[in-house]
């Protein structure tokens, strides 16, 4: 029995290219204001502005919002830190979102069905309540958290645990849904069942081995654990 899902946000509830494609821009933009080369900046970020490719070895893809702010500083070393993560974490906020599935349809349909509902991102947690609200559906979660609520960042499994502690639900009943081996790695630590999904940018045969199930988005979620719950 599945009795609560927890999301990935970037690459699973919005669509990874379309949203941080043009945050690193902006990004890689705003430093080149300062005098770092763009090029240098591009390849650290495993990011072709050109043409809107992401590098599967991204640091953008799965690092936390202060993880990328020290990779970052290291250009910029004259720039107090906190402006530069204040910076970042506005231009995250504000960042166009375009959601990878019919999201309040998708969310409606899950509590319907019973399911406690809750966010894991590695962003911060300010724009995350910002993301779910722009599309309408932040009333729906029962749990947000952000690298920066006091759990920790993917992979490491606080986030998930704080969210079954705060549901009331055991790990074992809950499923964790994401698009990248961080997302899959964290519910395997915190007992969890996981979903893929390939709206990111890892792909299917990477993803198959740390997860129960591959899905093409998370629309299809409800049918699989419906699935589940006729086992």
């Amino acid at each position: 029995m599945i009795d609560a899902a927890i999301f990935d946000k970037d690459g699973t509830l919005f669509d990874f290219r379309a949203t941080w494609g043009g945050w690193t821009a902006r990004a890689i933009g705003f430093l080149a204001g300062y005098g770092v080369d763009p090029v240098v900046l591009e390849r650290q970020l495993g990011y072709d502005r050109a043409t809107g490719v992401f590098e599967k070895s991204s640091p953008v893809i799965a690092s936390t919002t202060p993880e990328l702010v020290d990779l970052l500083h290291g250009f910029v070393r004259d720039m107090d830190k906190g402006f530069l993560l204040d910076t970042l974490s506005e231009m995250s906020e504000t960042a166009p979102q375009a959601p990878a599935a019919p999201l309040r349809q998708v969310f409606e349909g899950l509590k319907a069905r019973g399911l406690k509902l809750g966010l894991a991102t590695n962003d911060t947690e300010a724009p995350a309540r910002a993301h779910l609200a722009g599309a309408g559906v932040l009333d729906l979660f029962d749990f947000v958290a952000g690298c920066d609520s006091g759990w920790g960042g993917k992979p490491a499994p606080g986030q998930l645990l704080a969210f079954s502690g705060r549901v009331g639900v055991a790990p074992a009943r809950a499923v964790m849904v994401g698009d990248s081996l961080h997302d899959l790695h964290a519910g395997r630590a915190a007992g969890m069942k996981r979903v893929a999904v390939l709206t990111g940018i890892a792909e299917a045969a990477e993803l198959a081995p740390h997860a129960d199930v591959v899905l093409p988005d998370i629309s299809h979620l409800a049918a699989w654990i419906d699935a589940q719950r006729r086992l």
